[in-house]
């Protein structure tokens, strides 16, 4: 995102002293309004786009050993030398119910791929309510609890859904917060097997 370039106006609302005048010879001369003109440059982003976007991408993702819903566990180990997909989410939320379907249609299209891997890191939910849900949904893929929100803390998210495209070499290779579509699916992981 380009750098956004801001001017801050300050304007001294009154009058503002003539310096001169405090010198008898100007006694009678009348105040003089100030306006002063300082050009900052924010060298920031957009803090609303700013919002929107992972500090991961390019670097390396956030290891995490979490425990899964068959009792065993999942880590990003286990992943190394695919490119990932990992999607956080819960069962209670509508944004996620709304990405369900190219969620689904997305796995269904990859599942068989040898350098693919996809994880729901489950975070604020029950596992009850989670079971229920993937059993009710036909979900495919890995799904691992976060009952402490570590991974979601190391990860940073700002909520649910939100998803994660890892390279097989474990860098970050793009992020979004909020629904995703199969179309971005696609090119998350289009760009999570480009990077290194």
């Amino acid at each position: 995102m380009a750098t956004v370039i801001s001017a801050m106006v300050l304007v001294a609302a009154g009058v503002a002293w003539n310096w001169s005048s405090l010198w008898p010879r100007d006694a009678l001369q009348a105040p003089r309004l100030s306006i002063v003109v300082l050009p900052f440059a924010n060298l920031g982003n957009d803090p609303e786009q700013d919002a929107k976007q992972s500090h991961l991408v390019g670097k390396a993702a956030p290891a995490f050993d979490l425990p899964n819903l068959s009792g065993g566990r999942v880590t990003l180990a286990d992943v190394a030398g695919k490119a990932t997909i990992v999607n956080f989410w819960n069962s209670w939320c509508i944004p996620c119910e709304q990405e369900a379907p190219a969620l689904q249609q997305f796995y269904a299209a990859h599942k068989d791929d040898s350098d693919f891997a996809m994880i729901g890191i489950v975070r604020d939910d029950t596992t009850g309510d989670v079971r229920t849900y993937v059993k009710d949904n036909d979900v495919g893929w890995t799904i691992a609890l976060d009952p402490q929100n570590q991974a979601a803390l190391d990860f940073a998210t700002r909520g649910q859904p939100e998803t994660y495209a890892i390279s097989p070499g474990g860098t970050v290779a793009a992020a979004k917060y909020g629904p995703m579509s199969s179309g971005e699916l696609e090119t998350f992981l289009a760009a999570a097997r480009a990077s290194e």
